[in-house]
């Protein structure tokens, strides 16, 4: 029955990171070294039957969100960055991204109108 459980719960666990901007395979990846810890990229592809130019394109993805790390070692291990760790940071940068979206408003709109204005000029 817990079986089950945790396999409803890691389901809703991947809708909840495709909500916030992960691709499904990216939150399957991020899952699986959440739960089982480093793994080296054939570990990971075989676990989740994926191809190898599929997974690491999903790797630098995740590292580049700031959700995975590799290991200097050859060949490379690849873990989960905490969980809240991950979503403090996502915080972070959308707080950044509206901010500079602020910043930019009046400057956008007024060349907007400029813009719009000549054409209707124009026509």
């Amino acid at each position: 029955m817990s079986k089950g459980r945790n396999s409803l719960n890691q389901e809703l666990l991947t809708k909840m990171l495709t909500r916030l901007g992960l691709k499904e395979i990216d939150a399957k990846i991020y899952i699986l070294l959440s739960k089982e810890g480093p793994q080296k990229g054939r570990n990971i592809a075989g676990a989740l039957s994926l191809y190898k130019e599929q997974l690491y394109r999903s790797l630098e993805r995740l590292q580049k969100k700031g959700a995975v790390n590799a290991s200097f070692e050859y060949p490379a291990r690849f873990s989960a960055v905490d969980l809240e760790k991950v979503l403090d940071f996502w915080i972070e940068a959308k707080k950044e991204q509206a901010l500079a979206l602020q910043k930019s408003k009046e400057k956008l709109l007024s060349t907007w109108k400029d813009i719009v204005k000549k054409d209707f000029a124009d026509s």
